[in-house]
């Protein structure tokens, strides 16, 4: 990450008020489409199945950006069939015979609404716009990051786009040639619905050592949201024997999970229209974005303030997370604040100086943020831990976890482990003695340089100098009680706020000119100039008209 002298230009140039990001081709609606395609893509008769099962009556249908031309027909389809008479069904999937299906109890008939805005990304269950109308149950059409939730329950309509599976077939065959070779075959969960015809296909041309995955709800899992080779279930080193074949391009945090994970990557791509072009291996340029990850968590590990930012309220667990990086800034004499905030961008992130670094709490695709064109870098829960261990302990593996629910795991089994003694062996530190003068602990501690400009660093960790003193009290809300008597503030103390030091007042009293609306002016009363002046009234009115002091002329 490129250092930035300031912030950034936080106005969008005139030239991208018209533009669109970019969507890939491959999960893009086919325009026109019929009404038997729109039916089976989006799955009818499954999804109303599913609302009559669950007794749902009022029904959340969350579309992605790309999807929504198509909302207003799904919207139709499932309002129609919905409020049919029982006695006639026709919920029954091509092939099989009709059977019963369950009916709706209640006098007035399911409200649908549709979702047009998240929340968050895409990927994600868009809970609190749901709760706005009071939805029963969430239908989240499009690709999904498949995190558990809170509150609702979701029905997963991954939708079914084409795919060409003989030029998937093709490439397979011309990038692997040894037919006994493990390879397993993954795809996103758009594409999900062709893998079995595929390798039913392959296995038919002489592959014998070929997995299919299956779509699982478990972001925790060796392959995240994937099913694992029965020989790798309980041992996900043995993963490192096979080579992976993914049918389109998976989002960046997946991409490094899976490159710790396996041999090979092979990526057969679905965002251009001829999708017949050879693939191309991917080990290099993953360990370049590695390394790169790698480079960003060591050059803030001298940080002394960061920010927690909560980009989820659907995700389960997620304020355990938030407490567990709490508790781990905290631990390590560094400074915590909370933000809630709802899709990233720079200039929010850009109002907040004295921040150091930012520590992203959300779904395990989203956490994963390039922070190039942001002011201050930005971190997973992962990429933070690492960040604050010291120098000895901090080794780098090439192992990379995107999912905040594998490290509360791994930190419950580790406190499990953990006995009470241990647990409560900590070593008291010395407190300011009656002189004021601060004890010899923090003094002898080696001192702290940037690995990256070689300056020395005087305050990386400005909560371990905050000890209280001796003899000192502690009141019911776990604050310090005040002295009577007057104490020198003892050299390299910060600002405190209500007996809490507070790293981010110091910043605003030492670093910031501006402090917002309301604040005293700085006056400098020894110097010769008049500060003092006559009160003049302003404007006043109404848009309409406004009056200029005592002038009667509307302006």
């Amino acid at each position: 990450m490129a250092d930035m002298a300031g912030p950034p230009v936080l106005s969008t140039p005139a030239t991208h008020i018209l533009e669109q990001d970019k969507v890939s081709p491959a999960i893009l609606p086919h325009s026109p489409q019929s009404l038997e395609q729109i039916c089976i893509r989006y799955e009818i008769d499954r999804t109303i199945a599913e609302i009559k099962q669950g007794q749902w009556r009022r029904i959340a249908l969350q579309f992605p950006d790309s999807m929504l031309p198509d909302a207003p027909t799904v919207f139709e389809q499932l309002s129609q069939r919905l409020n049919q008479p029982s006695a006639k069904p026709s919920n029954a999937v091509h092939g099989d015979p009709p059977s019963p299906t369950p009916t709706i109890e209640g006098s007035h008939p399911p409200r649908l609404f549709i979702l047009a805005d998240t929340s968050y990304g895409a990927c994600c269950v868009d809970e609190i716009a749901a709760e706005h109308v009071n939805a029963d149950v969430v239908i989240h059409y499009g690709r999904a990051c498949l995190s558990p939730t809170v509150r609702l329950p979701v029905v997963h309509v991954f939708t079914k786009p084409p795919l060409a599976i003989d030029s998937v077939v093709k490439t397979f065959k011309s990038t692997y040639g040894d037919y006994n070779q493990a390879i397993i075959l993954m795809s996103d969960v758009t594409f999900a619905s062709h893998l079995n015809p595929i390798g039913t296909i392959l296995q038919a041309h002489g592959y014998s050592s070929i997995f299919v995955t299956d779509v699982i709800h478990n972001p925790t899992s060796p392959l995240p949201n994937r099913t694992v080779p029965p020989s790798v279930d309980g041992n996900p080193d043995k993963l490192q024997r096979w080579q992976l074949f993914h049918i389109s391009s998976p989002p960046d945090s997946l991409l490094l999970t899976l490159s710790s994970r396996v041999s090979s990557i092979h990526i057969y791509p679905t965002d251009t229209a001829d999708s017949i072009q050879d693939t191309a291996v991917l080990p290099t340029s993953v360990a370049v974005a590695l390394r790169r990850r790698y480079a960003l968590l060591t050059s803030v590990s001298r940080i002394p303030i960061f920010g927690i930012l909560i980009n989820t309220l659907s995700v389960k667990n997620y304020l355990d997370i938030v407490e567990n990086v709490r508790c781990s800034i905290s631990r390590a004499g560094k400074k915590s604040y909370t933000f809630v905030v709802g899709k990233i961008n720079a200039a929010k992130l850009a109002n907040f100086s004295e921040i150091g670094a930012w520590v992203v709490i959300g779904c395990w695709e989203s956490s994963l943020i390039d922070s190039t064109e942001f002011w201050k870098p930005v971190l997973t829960p992962f990429e933070l831990k690492l960040a604050l261990a010291s120098d000895e302990e901090r080794i780098w593996t090439g192992e990379w976890k995107s999912d905040f629910q594998s490290i509360l795991v791994e930190e419950a089994q580790e406190d499990a482990l953990t006995t009470p003694d241990v647990k409560n062996d900590v070593p008291e530190t010395d407190s300011i003695d009656q002189d004021g003068d601060l004890d010899s602990e923090p003094e002898s501690a080696p001192p702290e340089f940037d690995l990256r400009t070689g300056r020395y660093i005087s305050q990386s960790r400005p909560m371990h100098t905050q000890s209280g003193a001796k003899g000192s009290k502690i009141n019911g809300n776990g604050l310090e009680k005040g002295h009577t008597a007057l104490v020198r503030r003892a050299k390299g103390d910060i600002v405190t706020i209500g007996g809490q030091a507070s790293p981010g007042a110091e910043f605003l009293q030492a670093d910031r000119t501006w402090r917002g609306l309301g604040s005293d002016p700085e006056i400098d009363y020894d110097s010769s100039k008049d500060f003092a002046g006559a009160l003049e009234e302003g404007r006043s009115g109404v848009a309409r008209g406004y009056v200029n002091g005592q002038s009667t002329a509307r302006s």
